[in-house]
């Protein structure tokens, strides 16, 4: 799959089926999000990948919008460490280009997955804090669960001309 195929054939999957994923598609993808871009490449993340069975029911029970990870495969919990920054502030957007290359990097190789937001939300940053171990220093971003899907998929065209402004808004 080309490079635009993939940007815009990649949608939220929401429901998987029970089919094992290979572990060498997850590590492919991690290192797909480690390469996203980041503010003086700072590269303040964190990843946390979750396979266990009973880790994986439990997050459903805090997070009003996961129930899908009761079905996922495996989840990756996209985290900050702020004191890795260069320039303060940005880690939120850093993160957020490693969860979109993360997406893609699975969506790429036939998986699929999708972005279940963390941060700003403290009840779900203290909940995963708890269920995994983190520590204070570190901010849980995105909570991303994945899988084989088990729904359709395909291209949607969302390019909308009244929103493209050239030169002046």
């Amino acid at each position: 799959m080309d490079a635009l195929e993939c940007l815009m054939t990649r949608r939220s999957i929401r429901t998987f089926s029970a089919a094992p994923v290979d572990p060498q598609l997850i590590q492919a993808a991690l290192a797909a999000a480690m390469s996203a871009p980041s503010a003086g490449n700072a590269q303040p993340w964190h990843f946390v990948l979750m396979t266990a069975r009973a880790t994986l029911d439990r997050v459903p029970d805090f997070h009003p919008h996961a129930a899908m990870a009761r079905q996922a495969q495996a989840a990756v919990l996209v985290c900050a460490e702020p004191a890795l920054e260069k320039y303060p502030g940005y880690w939120p957007l850093d993160c957020a280009a490693a969860t979109e290359n993360l997406l893609l990097a699975l969506h790429a190789q036939g998986l699929g997955a999708v972005w279940v937001g963390v941060y700003p939300e403290q009840s779900r940053l203290e909940n995963f804090r708890r269920l995994l171990g983190i520590p204070e220093t570190i901010i849980p971003h995105s909570f991303i669960p994945l899988g084989h899907p088990n729904m359709p998929s395909g291209r949607v065209d969302r390019f909308r001309p009244e929103r493209l402004h050239r030169e002046v808004w």
